[in-house]
């Protein structure tokens, strides 16, 4: 029987540059799955970990960078066949501190896209999906009056 699992994050990091949106795309290095993709902040949920936690820890690990701001987003399935699980990716928009990118051991090489650059880069079709729930949600770079729903303290 195939089961229903929250069990990974993608955390779209955005730094807004002169009123300009940018994305942080990540591709994956020769030897890791799917190399050569695409790809934005994602990562497992540990065990014990809430998805916000796992969204800071991640997006730390694999760029060392550290949110300012969290909201939580939308939430996007995929079937996992490996697991037989149906998978949940809880989707966060992190709006990232001051400075630089140091990729993980995951990662070979990033970049800083304009959204609509960023969706066409990215490899999966629900990032781009989310991207579009993001930019809806948080057009001036805040949420507005859904603030107290989707900002994670």
């Amino acid at each position: 029987m195939t089961g229903v699992r929250v069990g990974v994050v993608d955390v779209y990091v955005i730094r807004i540059i002169r009123r300009s949106w940018r994305v942080l795309v990540l591709r994956r290095a020769p030897g890791t799955r799917s190399p050569g993709s695409w790809e934005v902040v994602h990562g497992r949920i540990e065990r014990g970990e809430t998805p916000p936690a796992a969204a800071r820890r991640e997006m730390h690990e694999e760029t060392g960078l550290v949110p300012e701001r969290l909201y939580s987003v939308t939430v996007n399935p995929f079937y996992l066949y490996q697991s037989g699980t149906v998978q949940l990716a809880v989707a966060f928009a992190a709006f990232a501190g001051p400075g630089r990118v140091r990729l993980g051991p995951e990662h070979d090489r990033h970049e800083w896209l304009p959204v609509a650059r960023a969706v066409k880069r990215c490899t999966w079709p629900r990032e781009g999906e989310a991207l579009g729930h993001i930019r809806k949600l948080l057009r001036a770079g805040h949420a507005g009056v859904v603030e107290d729903v989707l900002r994670v303290p």
